[in-house]
C-alpha cells in the first residue's frame, strides 16, 4: 500500500519494509530566491511573501530586510514544481524572483 504525505509542503512518500516505514523526501532541492530592487516598497514585498509564500508577517519582514541588505534571499525551499507557481506569482507582482537549485556540499 503506497501512501503520499506532505512534509514541509514538498512531496514525500512512505517506503514500506516488513517491519518499519521510512519517510523519504523526494523533492526539496530548490530554493525560491527574491531579489532586491529600487522599485518595490517593503510593504509590497512583505504583503507578497505573506500572501504567496504563506509567511507570517514577522517572517516576511525579516526576509524583506535580508533581501534589502544582501541583494537577494532564499525565502522558501522545496521542489521546483512546488516553488515555480510561487515564483510566477511573485514576478507577476513586479518583484524579481527565481527558482534556483540548491548546491550540495
Amino acid at each position: 500500500m503506497q501512501q503520499i504525505f506532505y512534509m514541509n509542503q514538498t512531496k514525500t512518500h512512505i517506503a514500506e519494509d516488513s517491519d518499519t516505514e521510512l519517510l523519504i523526501d523526494n523533492d526539496s532541492g530548490c530554493q525560491l530566491v527574491v531579489w532586491n530592487d529600487e522599485v518595490n516598497s517593503f510593504e509590497w514585498v512583505i504583503a507578497t511573501l505573506v500572501e504567496v509564500c504563506g509567511h507570517s508577517t514577522e517572517q516576511a519582514e525579516q526576509c524583506a530586510m535580508i533581501i534589502h541588505t544582501k541583494g537577494k534571499y532564499g525565502v522558501k525551499d522545496g521542489s521546483y514544481d512546488y516553488l515555480k507557481p510561487m515564483c510566477d506569482a511573485i514576478t507577476d507582482r513586479g518583484i524579481g524572483a527565481t527558482v534556483e537549485e540548491l548546491s550540495e556540499h
